[in-house]
């Protein structure tokens, strides 16, 4: 019998490496991809001085047109299947759309988008086959238009949908299908899209460990949505009560004051 393995991307840092622990610690042989290989390697050996099997390590950017050719051909190589895939990896920016670099902006999508849509449905028929999941990291951000953030925002909007829909398809044919919307975890996520946790962070802050654990006890569950945190699942019911112009007008202001 081939070996299962669950596939984590963005795995170097932050909820990608806290989820790795988590699967880990339940048992789940575990392949992990991201840029920076030398977090990888670090986070594997750990793994395995905690008694666990070590991981399949695939260094590899989500943002190239080949990644998801890479990382097939890496889980033939290590002669594994995937039981349970968990596509974490994820960017942003902060500023305005018409400003930032749209090389950049194109490359969220890349990552965000393109990449966690072409491992879902690669390996779609695997998942179906070991009856296993798909754990898409998505974000509050997504229930929300996002001015100071919009490709981002809209990105997560798409991982939503996308993840729902999907559940709709495999669901009946044995695969848990579940997105994680987490709302601000203090990670490098901040760093990376160019600002520093506000009032926000502070008041609806989770720990990226508290976030991995809910969303794995969420998958397992088969759970439709996780929303990490007390402070956070009042968020989309509470969206609905307001105008989308006001939704709109609100967050562009608390984007600016970002800056």
């Amino acid at each position: 019998m081939t070996e299962r393995v669950t596939l984590i991307t963005g795995a170097s840092a932050g909820i990608g490496a806290e989820l790795a622990r988590v699967f880990a610690a339940n048992g789940h042989r575990l392949a992990l991809t991201a840029r920076r290989v030398d977090r990888l390697e670090a986070l594997a050996n750990e793994i395995a001085a905690r008694g666990a099997e070590r991981p399949i390590v695939i260094p590899g950017d989500l943002e190239q047109p080949d990644a998801g050719d890479k990382i097939e051909a890496a889980l033939a190589a290590g002669g594994v299947e995937l039981e349970y895939l968990v596509n974490n990896a994820g960017y942003g920016v902060f500023g305005e759309a018409i400003k930032r670099d749209q090389a950049e902006q194109l490359g969220i999508i890349a990552v965000n988008i393109r990449a966690l849509t072409d491992l879902s449905l690669r390996f779609a028929d695997t998942l179906i086959r070991n009856r296993g999941g798909i754990l898409n990291v998505g974000s509050v951000a997504g229930f929300l238009p996002g001015p100071g953030m919009a490709v981002y925002y809209a990105s997560k909007a798409y991982v939503i949908s996308f993840t729902e829909a999907l559940r709709g398809e495999l669901g009946p044919r044995g695969v848990r299908v579940t997105v994680l919307c987490p709302g601000p975890v203090p990670t490098e996520f901040q760093a990376r899209a160019g600002f520093a946790p506000g009032f926000d962070s502070a008041i609806l802050n989770v720990s990226a460990a508290d976030v991995a654990q809910a969303a794995y006890r969420g998958l397992m569950a088969n759970k439709r949505m996780v929303l990490p945190g007390l402070g956070i699942k009042p968020v989309p019911f509470a969206l609905r009560l307001f105008p989308r112009a006001f939704i709109l007008a609100a967050v562009r202001l608390f984007q600016m004051r970002k800056r």
